[in-house]
């Protein structure tokens, strides 16, 4: 049987958020993460999840929320709601930021050496499939 959010008592909302927090916690790497959302959400909640992040992203960027809309082709709202967010309700959002800001460095500055190993894997990808590496 489906419940609405405001059927559901404040003890139970306590107990399955920290349910899902602990589980998301548990998650270690990029693709365990993937596969764990890929399973949990459908894939419109998980465009829908990326896109409130991208639009954080470009409103700490410095981006108008016009500029956001245009490009992103969402509403004001959605804008405004996620302004909100990063003002004062959910500073989480603040921090994920920074990670994918910090991971996207990192991983522009890898694949930008000529030497990498990421660039050399691209380049020559027959003489790694006998020597299995990890990660990417």
């Amino acid at each position: 049987m489906k419940k609405k959010l405001n059927q559901i008592s404040e003890q139970q909302k306590i107990e399955t958020l920290d349910m899902l927090y602990t589980a998301a916690s548990a998650v270690k790497g990029r693709d365990a993460t993937k596969a764990f959302l890929h399973e949990l959400l459908t894939p419109s909640e998980r465009i829908m999840l990326g896109r409130r992040i991208w639009i954080a992203r470009l409103l700490l960027q410095g981006y108008s929320q016009a500029e956001i809309g245009e490009k992103l082709e969402v509403g004001p709202n959605t804008i405004w709601r996620v302004q909100k967010w990063l003002d004062d309700q959910m500073p989480g959002y603040r921090e994920a930021v920074k990670g994918l800001e910090l991971e996207l460095e990192k991983r522009s500055k890898s694949d930008s050496a000529p030497f990498s190993f990421n660039k050399l894997k691209k380049k020559y990808p027959m003489h790694f499939l006998l020597f299995p590496t990890k990660g990417k």
